[in-house]
């Protein structure tokens, strides 16, 4: 069965415009949590995000750009980065055999109120006649194809905040299935709007530590009160093991396995015993064929919610056994915030350049251990060793789990 690797990488996140930028500053510690400038929320009870600043759309002329909702026009840069980056280049024959599978959590929900308010202050003729299309959630995926020339599948998965993650599975099985020779894979969002901010502060989820932005997202912390909403996009190209040999690729990891599972609970909560959790992390593992040992690392979903943290941290030790001790545990939404469905996506490339570069990213705001979130967090430093695996995990809002294992590639 052939294999599928990670030839290359796209970001878009709000520590940096590029993939090498974000990647410089997590290593860094730097922290994208920064008071919110989109909009006015001097009303709202809370007023820090995680913002991309400073963007503008990437592959694309300004028309184009005009029809395409924010999250897509951040999943249309990260794809033309990633494929720059691996060298991609498709003949026509090669282009049904080239998918997409690009994941979202809200999609474009972001011109869903430009819209409305559009409608409320203007009138039904002020509607854009574009605001179908825009705020689609399989738009993202659709303009990368369309951008790119990608003819075979196009995959859009929704599962809230494990969105990314579905995506390379997806692209794994694409490959593995012969359907496609090349997918781009991974996930984005963008839907900071003082509606969404609104909603998510009323249900209690986000930190409130407005006068300290860059110290509000702290996973597993004692002193932690919500996440920090976030947005952002992170893309990979996808190879089969025979193509990318044959064009002598560079190859930043393969996928290893990955799996799903759903805790069948809580609209919003996770199982406080974590099993639920533990089902993806232990099922990843079978499917990788790979012991707990294996593992050098993890990206963890590491919200910096009361609830999640203890919950993920339980499903670990089940999962893990005794490794869990051993295994270094990151959390990059400490210094992201929450990209919802872009957030496994910017997990993966965190991992898959902890594996490239042996070195894995600090968790930044962990100064007073919670006693019942016990692992190494890799606590304010950055730390270089050799990563062989990593796991990254996803969790979302309804109770989807997804776990996904990346390792060095030995061809």
């Amino acid at each position: 069965m052939t294999r599928a690797l990670v030839t290359g990488i796209g970001a878009t996140t709000p520590v940096g415009l590029t993939a090498p930028e974000s990647w410089r500053n997590l290593l860094a510690g730097m922290s994208g949590i920064a008071p919110i400038e989109a909009f006015d929320a001097s009303d709202l009870p809370v007023r820090i995000a995680g913002e991309v600043k400073d963007f503008t759309p990437r592959g694309v002329d300004s028309k184009a750009a005009r029809r395409m909702s924010r999250f897509a026009q951040f999943c249309v840069a990260a794809a033309h980065e990633a494929a720059e980056d691996a060298g991609l280049e498709l003949t026509d024959e090669e282009r049904p055999r080239a998918a997409v599978a690009l994941a979202t959590g809200a999609g474009g929900v972001l011109n869903t109120f430009l819209e409305t308010e559009n409608y409320i202050a203007k009138g039904p003729a002020r509607v854009s006649p574009f605001f179908v299309p825009l705020m689609a959630p399989n738009m993202g995926a659709c303009q990368v194809g369309m951008q790119l020339g990608l003819r075979g599948p196009t995959l859009a998965s929704t599962a809230a905040c494990a969105s990314g993650l579905y995506s390379y599975i997806e692209a794994k099985a694409l490959i593995e299935s012969g359907l496609a020779d090349v997918v781009l894979a991974g996930g984005a969002e963008a839907a900071l709007h003082p509606v969404s901010v609104a909603g998510l502060a009323n249900m209690k989820a986000l930190s409130r530590n407005n006068d300290n932005p860059e110290g509000a997202s702290r996973p597993f912390d004692r002193d932690r009160d919500g996440f920090v909403f976030g947005e952002g996009a992170s893309v990979f190209v996808v190879e089969s093991e025979e193509r990318a040999r044959k064009r002598g690729a560079r190859v930043y990891a393969e996928i290893a396995g990955g799996a799903l599972s759903s805790d069948a609970y809580h609209i919003t909560a996770p199982r406080d015993d974590g099993s639920g959790a533990a089902q993806a992390m232990s099922s990843a593992l079978d499917a990788a064929g790979m012991a707990p040992e294996s593992i050098d690392c993890i990206s963890a979903h590491g919200t910096g919610t009361p609830l999640n943290d203890v919950s993920e941290t339980l499903a670990i030790k089940i999962a893990f056994g005794e490794h869990a001790n051993s295994v270094a545990i990151s959390a990059t939404k400490s210094m992201v915030g929450h990209l919802l469905g872009g957030a496994g996506a910017v997990g993966a490339m965190a991992s898959v350049m902890s594996i490239a570069e042996g070195c894995v990213p600090r968790q930044i705001n962990l100064e007073h251990p919670d006693p019942d979130c016990d692992l190494d967090y890799v606590p304010n430093e950055a730390r270089e060793m050799t990563v062989n695996a990593a796991m990254v995990n996803g969790f979302g809002f309804g109770g989807q789990n997804g776990s996904v294992i990346f390792k060095r590639y030995e061809g």
